[in-house]
């Protein structure tokens, strides 16, 4: 909106420290935002051998996936990509001259009057912010805090933590027309001004879908593994879509 940055800019023009300088002059802001740049994930061998505690700031996660070759070529095909949210997450600090945390602070949350709802830090207390309990990793069916399988703080491309009627506040923020100007960065929505995110890792998982056309916003969320959150949510929708 302030024209500082263009969907069809190469991730180059910002990131000129990259590694892979083949895939920062082919990938654009579109690719990135839209899934098909071809960027890896940082969830692999290398996060998991990574000590949780050194995963603080954005630039932290790069080196996870920075050195690996394009998987596919921009643009030819749609693959869930954490490590290309965490370079959107770069280029906001580049073009803002802000932290990310703080930028989503000052741009997202307190506009929309999200007042509990933040990036996860592990050394930073939050009253009444839940714990994560998963199965991952661990023979049989007990639960353990999921403590080790996060990193020190969240990023771009998730970790935050937040409330439903937060959640519902964001919605309502993003379909109201305060957090942008009429047709301009609806991604997550659909024609019909739709709006539907879900997002999940061990003992995390949540949903939020807003149908505007039916008149009802849907919320959930667990501090169980996936799909708790979504089936939860999907089950809702049936029933939602048998009242007339």
């Amino acid at each position: 909106e302030q024209g500082k940055l263009a969907y069809d800019d190469p991730m180059a023009k910002y990131l000129d420290d990259y590694p892979n300088r083949e895939a920062a002059a082919k990938v654009t802001l579109r690719h990135l935002l839209s899934m098909t740049s071809g960027i890896g994930d940082f969830f692999g061998d290398k996060f998991d051998a990574t000590p949780k505690d050194r995963l603080r700031t954005l630039k932290d996660f790069v080196p996870l996936f920075s050195g690996e070759p394009l998987q596919f070529e921009p643009g030819t095909k749609q693959q869930y990509s954490n490590g290309g949210y965490v370079l959107l997450g770069a280029i906001i600090e580049k073009v803002s001259g802000q932290s990310y945390y703080d930028y989503v602070r000052e741009h997202i949350f307190k506009p929309a009057g999200m007042e509990n709802t933040d990036c996860f830090e592990a050394d930073v207390p939050v009253q009444n912010l839940a714990s994560g309990y998963t199965r991952r990793g661990k023979a049989g069916d007990a639960r353990r805090n999921n403590i080790y399988t996060r990193p020190a703080r969240g990023s771009s491309a998730g970790g935050g933590y937040s409330t439903a009627e937060d959640l519902l506040r964001f919605a309502v923020a993003i379909q109201s027309g305060k957090l942008r100007k009429a047709n301009f960065g609806k991604s997550g929505q659909d024609a019909s001004g739709d709006l539907g995110i879900a997002g999940g890792a061990p003992g995390i998982n949540a949903l939020l879908e807003a149908d505007t056309s039916n008149g009802y916003t849907v919320i959930v969320m667990s501090n169980y593994d996936p799909p708790t959150a979504t089936s939860v949510g999907k089950q809702i929708r049936q029933w939602l879509t048998r009242i007339k």
